[in-house]
């Protein structure tokens, strides 16, 4: 239950917000915990678990101690003077039509859209690029509050049928359907416990992966392993699906499907982690039976990170980082696929080879320079032809086919919503296909991207956004990001709700950290396992930097992070709590001793390690845990730790057992709230209204705490 001193002291203590600064002292209480008794040893090492229970799904107890939490937090945001008038500039600024790149398959071209405040964004299609909009799908009468979201949709080679995967709650879980498109029918095809997976289609069904069912009650928590690759023929009952592969002997290991454009090569993808494929091809020429398909090994290990951009004249065009950290493109002979056989097309250069896309008659390289897109032409041959010339400092995102004289890209920067482009491979012309109207005049701000230097030396981008007028006085609520893990790029991209938080003086910053995939996968190494603790300190020093620039100071500095960077957050604010004013870690891999666990959570080890590796990675991991360096009375920053119910991803006992850690031991003086969303999960398919009324509270409660002292 909520404790007395709850009730009588933190809430009169509310009442006094709207006419106070936040900075006023005054304590804060907590739901009365339930704690147990376990205790764990590693290598001879006793290690406290008292908030074990909270690792079970839906329990009584565990559903009461939500509602306290989500009560106390609700209760406090309530309170903040200015939340309401900023929900309705946040609503406005999100309320404007969004559109994506088309993408063209059969005769028809396909494409996403949303009028504003649409809950899930509506895919469309059109028989010619000026013809009439139809609508395939609608997501949003998939349920009654948006919480079911198409997470992929796939469409046939011949243009008749799209798979629709969907996942409901956030969930990593995906159910498949198909919709036959000229009709708009939906057909009978139902795919059930398919997760982290592809759609790709041959002949009249497709490849897909899944896991066998989980035991009933544990849906959301336990271990997933044993995945295999089934073929589905459009009308068949499930079970009738062909299993296509399995690795009995590696239940640890994922698979996945992708079949070329023309449909004449099966490439199957196996993960053992987050970083490393082995891959095997099958041809598919001919074949009916794809029970029996013959595979052969194109890539033998998980050493190196490969794809197949496409297969074209009787090769294979892979993109690669073997013997190649900065990644380059290679041309193989289905023959001869032993990686010594293979011939530079793009060979590696001192800046990151981040995609290859196939476009008409040619190859789209897209660089990534400082955490930026320049993107070059080339052809087949290796011959450099022309850059493609981007609005600005930014990302691009591609939509093209190797058959097709034309192709689609979106542009976005932190100040530039999301624009699409349509560019004429016969003429290289690039034109302004849809542009969105988001209110507000890019102009009336500034977008740099700016340097600073780790404890170590090593310097990295940091973007830095704010209004124009701005003076750095060291006075403004400022909003470091970052994230700096699993080999997964920091670039600069839109997000509407952060327009209103510039508009209140607010500056907001993104910082590049080792961990991430910026320079390279000696930069992504330079981040992991026994090198982790660079990561934390690249963010720190981001944060110095900020501060010696005068942007901000230590009470008005923010700092934010989901996933990974909920870890990067709760490793940052236990190892320098005098260096922010507030924290806001969302589903934060906050226990590093048995993250490995839950779900998918043994795939990240090639990032972090296991406490069970060894005693040395045992004793770093415990190091830098947030969960087990929280220290007893300690000062720490005004902390909102989020999570979400269907979180299968990052389970939310992470943030859950952290949050009530952080409660029983910060000085009372530091608020600690834990924000639990129902009916969502790791963050991806999350509705319209959950998104605002997310960033509604999170700014709320950043603006509110980087207020500086007077």
């Amino acid at each position: 239950m909520i404790s007395k001193l709850f009730t009588a002291g933190v809430c009169a203590a509310f009442a006094l917000l709207g006419q106070a600064n936040a900075q006023e002292t005054k304590e804060y209480a907590y739901p009365e915990t339930p704690t147990c008794d376990q205790v764990d040893e590693y290598f001879g090492v006793k290690v406290a678990d008292p908030y074990r229970w909270m690792e079970t799904e839906k329990t009584p107890e565990l559903i009461k101690w939500i509602g306290e939490e989500n009560a106390i937090t609700q209760d406090y945001l309530a309170q903040i003077p200015f939340r309401e008038d900023l929900r309705k500039e946040m609503t406005e600024r999100y309320d404007y039509a969004k559109q994506g790149a088309p993408w063209k398959r059969g005769d028809r071209y396909f494409f996403s859209k949303n009028s504003g405040l649409q809950n899930q964004s509506l895919v469309y299609y059109k028989d010619s690029l000026d013809g009439e909009e139809k609508l395939l799908i609608d997501p949003n009468t998939l349920s009654d509050d948006g919480t079911v979201a198409l997470s992929d949709i796939e469409i046939s080679g011949d243009g008749r049928y799209a798979a629709c995967a969907t996942s409901t709650s956030g969930s990593d879980w995906r159910d498949i359907f198909v919709i036959e498109i000229a009709t708009g029918k939906r057909l009978n095809d139902a795919i059930a416990w398919a997760k982290f997976t592809g759609i790709s289609w041959a002949g009249d069904g497709f490849f897909y992966s899944r896991y066998d069912a989980p035991p009933k009650g544990e849906e959301l928590t336990a271990k997933n392993e044993n995945q295999k690759i089934y073929y589905h023929k459009i009308g068949d009952p499930q079970e009738n699906d062909v299993l296509v592969f399995v690795d009995a002997d590696n239940p640890s290991r994922n698979c996945g499907a992708w079949v070329d454009d023309d449909e004449n090569w099966l490439f199957v993808y196996q993960t053992e982690s987050t970083y490393g494929s082995r891959i095997l091809f099958a041809d598919l020429r001919g074949k009916s039976d794809y029970a029996k398909l013959e595979f052969k090994t194109l890539f033998p290990d998980f050493s190196a990170e490969t794809s197949c951009v496409v297969a074209r004249g009787g090769k294979f065009y892979l993109l690669t980082d073997y013997q190649a950290p900065n990644r380059r493109l290679v041309a193989v002979d289905p023959a001869k696929p032993d990686p010594q056989e293979w011939q530079d097309v793009i060979p590696e250069s001192d800046v990151l080879l981040s995609g290859v896309a196939a476009v008409g008659d040619r190859l789209l390289a897209t660089f990534l320079k400082d955490a930026a897109h320049e993107c070059v032409f080339y052809g087949y041959d290796g011959a450099k032809l022309n850059e493609l010339k981007l609005p600005g400092l930014g990302v691009a995102g591609f939509s093209g086919k190797p058959d097709l004289d034309e192709m689609f890209y979106t542009f976005t920067s932190i100040i530039y919503p999301s624009t699409v482009y349509r560019y004429d491979l016969k003429t290289n012309e690039s034109t302004l296909y849809w542009k969105p109207d988001a209110g507000f005049d890019p102009n009336d701000y500034v977008s740099e991207r700016l340097w600073y230097e780790s404890t170590d030396g090593v310097r990295a981008p940091i973007f830095v956004s704010y209004k124009k007028g701005l003076k750095k006085d060291g006075k403004n609520s400022t909003t470091l990001y970052g994230y700096g893990g699993f080999n997964i790029n920091m670039t600069p991209g839109f997000k509407p709700v952060r327009i209103p938080y510039l508009d209140r003086g607010g500056v907001y910053a993104i910082a590049v950290l080792r961990g991430g995939g910026e320079y390279g996968e000696e930069w992504h190494k330079a981040g992991t396992k026994l090198q982790k603790q660079n990561v934390f300190d690249d963010f720190v020093s981001a944060a110095e930097f900020l501060i010696k620039e005068g942007y901000a100071s230590k009470e008005t500095l923010a700092i934010n992070g989901g996933s990974n960077g909920g870890l990067l957050v709760g490793a940052a604010l236990t190892q320098r709590p005098d260096l922010f004013a507030a924290a806001v870690p969302q589903v934060g891999v906050l226990d590093m001793l048995r993250y490995h666990k839950f779900t998918i959570g043994w795939a990240w080890a090639v990032d972090y390690g296991t406490s069970e590796d060894s005693k040395e990675m045992f004793e770093y991991l415990l190091g830098y845990s947030p969960l087990h360096n929280v220290k007893k009375g300690v000062k720490y920053p005004a902390t909102m730790i989020m999570t979400s119910d269907h979180d299968d991803r990052v389970v939310p006992a992470h943030s859950m057992k952290f949050g009530a850690t952080l409660q029983a031991n910060a000085d009372p003086t530091s608020p600690v709230l834990v924000r639990i969303e129902s009916k969502a999960g790791h963050g991806a398919g999350k509705p319209t209204a959950k998104i605002v009324e997310e960033a509604v509270d999170i700014y709320s409660f950043i603006l509110f705490n980087t207020q500086p002292k007077k």
